[in-house]
């Protein structure tokens, strides 16, 4: 079914805080709009609001048809107790609502209920619509990358919940499609696989990713919400276009402005001028005349009322103006990696090294890590990269072999699952944990240069985004000196700017460094000196 997605007017915000408004957009057959903008800006409650699941505050959202089907799919796959990786596909492919729907109308029909069977032929029409037909022998074809169909949710590893959430979307058939961050944690397979599918959607998708490389292969439009400006900017033509295009228009609104307070400025100045001759004037005029020349007087009143005339003409030229607001200038990251004293010539060590977890081992591994190498790890989802960091680390269990941390070691890690900060702990608190020597009006101060502040420092860290756990884990790099650094997918769920603040500090951060990313770019952009390929368990550098 050909749909689109029509919206006018659109406001959303938080409590006292207004995230957009006046947000128009329509998205037809064959968009990819990709939704931009710093964390916090919005992206979220507009996909959600979107979605039917926020209502509006303000302005309409229609859909051409009324029956197209609108699929969300959030950026973090809720695992449900009890949930089987099925039943996650079904409900996330909007399966198992429609044939929950079809059931009950078939009930009612079976009990004679006034207008059950139109209600049963709609229901019906939605089901065959979302896939329903031929839903398990689709889902058995891709259930070799995922894992078994009736296996919990619960029990995947991250690589298998990645390759799940990826599987709910390959098989969904939505009329407009309503994607958070559906790159992350994604192997460069799965990223290609994405690209294609999205590449190749009839209907139309909002995307909103950190991806820098997949927007630019698959966005045909760009929605940036300019929270700093409190604007909806739309720019047709795909990502590269927009980066050079909003360049154009930051630097084409700041020169509108600084013209616009130029001519104020002179302005203001000819009036202040104006004015002063015109009470000089006038007190000549009040002066008593030597000779009581009426005539001389009488010229100096009419110069100064001409003055008066004047001065008035150019306040009313200011008044006339059109006043151009000034830019608000952007909030930033600042980041800097606090580097710790230099430590031993050899910081880790992997020999003989075996994990075996259930069904899959790593290994045998034999790999030293030394002072300032800087490492790229990639590999496929589930292949091991994150067992192999925890072995390095001496955070996993080995079953063979030994594994050896160097004197003076001090790692600062933002892991995958950003686990520093998910307790029932207000993030101040939980923050101070790791270093104790601050006080908590340092801590706020460099929370607030990460965008967490006074808001935020004080909830429970388990309440936050994961964008907002990811910017409180690299906090703490730059609030105490490391000099073993390890990323295990640092890009995931950070703002695009924040991303090159990263990039820039890596560049400057002099210590050893461990990075585990799918980030095509960043891959490009960091140096490292060497390459460690992990591939179902085994681990090979070249």
């Amino acid at each position: 079914m050909s749909a689109t997605l029509v919206v006018k007017g659109l406001a959303a915000g938080h409590g006292d805080k207004a995230l957009f408004s006046g947000l128009d957009l329509v998205v037809a057959p064959g968009d990819v709009i990709g939704l931009v903008g710093v964390n916090g800006a919005g992206k979220t409650t507009l996909l959600r609001t979107l979605a039917g699941l926020l209502p509006a505050e303000q302005g309409a959202i229609q859909l051409n048809p009324p029956t197209a089907t609108v699929g969300y799919l959030p950026q973090e796959p809720d695992r449900r107790p009890g949930e089987t990786v099925r039943g996650f596909l079904a409900r996330r492919t909007g399966v198992a609502d429609a044939q929950l729907r079809m059931e009950t109308a078939a009930e009612a029909l079976g009990s004679g209920v006034a207008g059950a069977d139109e209600e049963y032929a709609v229901a019906l029409e939605r089901w065959l619509a979302l896939g329903g037909a031929d839903f398990d022998e689709r889902a058995e074809e891709l259930a070799a990358a995922i894992a078994e169909l009736d296996r919990p949710m619960t029990a995947l590893s991250g690589g298998q919940a990645a390759r799940a959430g990826l599987a709910s979307l390959l098989l969904s058939r939505y009329d407009i499609f309503l994607l958070d961050e559906p790159t992350n944690d994604l192997d460069l397979d799965g990223l290609a696989r994405i690209e294609r599918f999205t590449a190749g959607l009839q209907g139309g998708a909002v995307v909103v990713s950190h991806d820098r490389e997949f927007l630019a292969r698959t966005a045909t439009g760009v929605l940036e919400l300019d929270l700093a400006q409190q604007q909806v900017n739309y720019f047709g033509g795909g990502y590269t276009a927009y980066l050079e295009e909003r360049e154009v228009a930051r630097r084409h609104a700041r020169e509108r402005y600084e013209d616009y307070a130029d001519t104020r400025s002179d302005l203001e100045a000819r009036a202040r001028m104006q004015r002063a001759w015109m009470e000089k004037g006038v007190k000549n005029a009040r002066r008593k005349q030597p000779d009581n020349d009426k005539n001389v007087k009488a010229k100096k009143i009419e110069s100064t009322e001409k003055q008066a005339a004047k001065a008035r003409q150019t306040e009313r030229l200011i008044e006339r103006l059109e006043v151009v607001e000034e830019p608000r200038k952007e909030w930033q990251l600042r980041m800097e990696i606090a580097a710790a004293p230099r430590a031993g010539a050899v910081v880790a060590t992997l020999r003989g090294a075996v994990v075996h977890r259930g069904a899959f081992t790593l290994g045998p591994v034999d790999l030293q890590v030394d002072w300032a190498d800087r490492v790229a790890i990639t590999g496929a989802n589930g292949s091991g990269k994150t067992t192999l960091l925890g072995a390095l680390l001496g955070r996993v269990p080995l079953d063979a072999g030994s594994a050896h941390l160097g004197p003076g070691v001090v790692v600062g890690e933002v892991d995958q699952a950003r686990r520093l900060f998910e307790g029932d702990a207000a993030l101040l608190d939980a923050f101070r944990q790791h270093v104790p020597d601050q006080s908590p009006a340092d801590v706020r101060t460099l929370l607030a240069k990460f965008g967490l502040r006074a808001d935020h420092v004080l909830r429970p860290a388990r309440t936050l985004s994961p964008g907002e756990r990811t910017r409180a884990a690299l906090a703490l790099l730059q609030g105490r000196g490391v000099n073993l650094l390890v990323l295990d997918e640092p890009t995931n769920h950070l703002d695009l700017p924040a991303i090159e603040q990263l990039e820039s500090a890596l560049d400057n951060y002099p210590g050893t460094l461990l990075l585990v990313t799918h980030d095509r770019r960043m891959l490009a952009a960091v140096h490292t000196n060497r390459h460690v390929d992990v591939a179902d368990g085994a681990v090979s550098e070249r």
